[in-house]
């Protein structure tokens, strides 16, 4: 650990007190780095092909990171649960919610068929190229999808190798573990609770929200935010606040990512869009466009935003985006991420955290909501 710890002395020296957010996040980067060098060089002892094709593209992918809003969310969690001292725990925790960030991006990519993530492309998509290129027997996108599926399991092993560490070295550690044991189980269902409600053709609205809850609140904010908070030991009324505070942002963050699926720029997300609106996925987007549709007798939107086993052509994206405004879902969805942003800025101000942590949970609940207005603009 001590290795690990020079990463995270010039940026705590340099401001003369504990870190920030922001400065947490770049000693994260920085720690993961170190991890997944440790972690290459153990796959190398291995096997070269499987070090070079496997983990060096979980490698590749988890340094290419994202927002990284999971290890800023848990450092406000463990500054709100009175965190203080010596943050390597709490930094080696981020880069574990990186690597299992990265098993979820992986698989779900597979699942979802999408072919590019993070302004790349996918990893299965990188590993069929890989198999056309050395032309190898069989077919190419079964051996994308098997390979990536290890990648992503890979990458779930490391993550659960450093949270090991950190479990048995912390004096909370088995308050620690079930917040990660938690995690994992919620990941998993979630995600099947999105292919499930695919192959069902289901079009609810609570649905959409449970699947949401699931899939992306929990493992985005509320789990990483009593991570942090568990780490420092904080009490029940803490964890209840920011259990509170977590579930409203993670919430505004899954509205807004499905409404950037729809509406938003390839070239700022690193994403494709319109793939659900192809495939009529179950997101709250969706299924409050089809409720408005039915109330409103828009037998056209009801037409093309109904559940179906096709594939949407390209040509009907543009309809169904159409759709979403006409009936007004896209407004209602907006609103509604802005009253979680509120409510999770109210929920944070119960845990008693000081100024300084507060101003930097509101501006990460406007990175990840897209709102700087009301409450959350006061508040940065």
């Amino acid at each position: 650990m001590r290795e690990l710890r020079s990463a995270t002395e010039e940026p705590a020296e340099r401001a003369g007190g504990p870190l920030t957010a922001d400065a947490a996040t770049r000693a994260v980067v920085r720690i993961l780095g170190e991890v997944l060098d440790a972690r290459m060089s153990e796959a190398y002892d291995v096997d070269a092909v499987f070090a070079r094709e496997v983990a060096g593209r979980v490698s590749a992918f988890a340094r290419r990171g994202g927002k990284r809003l999971r290890t800023a969310f848990a450092w406000c969690g463990w500054r709100a649960g009175g965190g203080s001292g010596d943050p390597v725990p709490l930094l080696r925790t981020g880069a574990a919610l990186e690597l299992v960030q990265t098993c979820a991006l992986v698989h779900d990519d597979v699942m979802d068929g999408s072919h590019l993530r993070r302004g790349a492309p996918a990893v299965h998509v990188d590993l069929a190229r890989l198999h056309r290129a050395e032309d190898m027997a069989g077919s190419a996108e079964t051996f994308g999808h098997s390979a990536a599926v290890l990648a992503g399991d890979l990458a779930l092993a490391w993550a659960d190798d450093l949270m090991t560490d950190i479990v048995l070295d912390s004096p909370h550690g088995p308050r620690v573990y079930r917040e990660w044991r938690a995690m994992r189980g919620e990941m998993v269902a979630g995600q099947y609770r999105d292919l499930q409600a695919q192959a069902a053709g289901a079009s609810g609205v609570d649905e959409a929200l449970t699947i949401a809850t699931l899939k992306s609140a929990l493992y985005t904010v509320e789990r990483p935010l009593a991570l942090g908070a568990s780490l420092a030991g904080a009490d029940e009324p803490v964890m209840t606040a920011l259990r509170a505070a977590g579930r409203c942002t993670g919430l505004a963050f899954q509205l807004r990512d499905d409404l950037l699926g729809a509406f938003g720029d390839p070239a700022l997300t690193g994403k494709p869009v319109g793939d659900d609106l192809r495939a009529r996925k179950l997101t709250y987007l969706l299924a409050v466009a089809l409720e408005l549709g039915r109330a409103n007798g828009d037998e056209e939107a009801v037409a093309l935003l109904s559940p179906g086993s096709a594939t949407l052509p390209d040509r009907a994206v543009e309809g169904v985006r159409a759709a979403l405004e006409r009936t007004g879902a896209r407004d209602e969805v907006e609103s509604k991420i802005a009253e979680l942003a509120d409510s999770a800025l109210r929920h944070f101000d119960e845990t008693g955290a000081p100024p300084a942590v507060r101003r930097e949970f509101a501006a990460l609940v406007a990175r990840a909501s897209g709102i700087t207005t009301g409450c959350v603009r006061e508040a940065v």
